[in-house]
């Protein structure tokens, strides 16, 4: 289920930014006239941003008719056609940019996740997002993580406490960085950067482990030292080459900025025809 206050927003500002003060392109079409539109995928992919894309129509035109023929998180091919549309050509025109903007991002953003999802299907490894994502639209691109069968991370500062080095340097040591950490009452995350701080990480009491960087064989013996009495996240250098090997290790999360960061855009074209041209 998706926050509908959120997308308002999202969609609001992306229309804000392409339309301005108006589409000076589209008001040399006669108005009022009616068009036909289909939107057509030119990928194998994951759909997602079904209801971003409404929105647009939606702010501008709330009498255009979309019907869908896909859901999000469905698999699409390439020639398939994903939705129709029908109502006013300029309301069309000017929000098919904006639409499209947003669900080929986002089915990008799913359709990544899938495929590192898809490689560790055999393991218990789940795959994590972070928040190497495109400023403004963090929500949306959450949203598609979940979609391609990833979960999602902490959503920002606020929500949980993941100490770094950083972190750790300016307390003066973890215990300290820990003690303080707990009056939050939120979950606590520790980065630890080597077999020797894992030692010591394990003898807190936090949530997870993220191991930073760790060879897949440095990962196996963090498995095994921590026995099953803490979960261990695997973070950096992960390829959709690797991420099976490092599944391998028995690693109960890997988080992952490519699944937000690097996107191959889904594409996506729109064709509208007209049915009724005012005079």
């Amino acid at each position: 289920m998706t926050n509908h206050d959120e997308i308002i927003k999202n969609v609001k500002l992306a229309l804000e930014e392409d339309i301005g003060s108006g589409d000076v392109t589209t008001d040399l079409v006669e108005p009022y006239s009616l068009a036909e539109a289909t939107l057509i995928s030119h990928d194998n992919a994951i759909l997602c941003g079904i209801d971003w894309f409404n929105e647009v129509f939606n702010q501008l035109d709330n009498s255009i008719e979309i019907k869908w023929l896909a859901n999000d998180g469905e698999k699409i091919k390439s020639s398939q056609t994903i939705c129709n549309l029908h109502g006013p050509i300029h309301s069309i025109l000017s929000g098919e940019r904006t639409a499209i903007n947003f669900l080929q991002l986002l089915s990008g953003v799913s359709t990544n996740v899938a495929a590192f999802v898809s490689r560790i299907k055999n393991t218990k490894t789940k795959i994590l997002d972070t928040r190497k994502t495109i400023p403004g639209l963090r929500y949306a691109q959450k949203y598609a993580v979940t979609v391609g069968g990833g979960i999602n991370h902490r959503k920002g500062l606020y929500d949980e406490v993941l100490i770094k080095e950083n972190h750790i340097s300016a307390s003066g040591s973890i215990e300290k960085t820990i003690e303080k950490a707990k009056e939050k009452g939120l979950p606590i995350t520790i980065e630890v950067e080597n077999l020797s701080q894992l030692e010591r990480a394990l003898k807190t009491n936090v949530d997870r482990i993220m191991l930073d960087n760790f060879t897949p064989p440095n990962i196996y013996k963090a498995v095994n030292m921590a026995n099953g009495k803490i979960k261990l996240e695997a973070s950096g250098n992960t390829t959709i080459l690797n991420v099976h090997t490092i599944a391998g290790t028995g690693v109960d999360y890997i988080s992952i900025g490519a699944l937000t960061k690097n996107i191959k855009a889904v594409d996506f074209s729109l064709l509208a025809n007209l049915v009724y041209v005012a005079r």
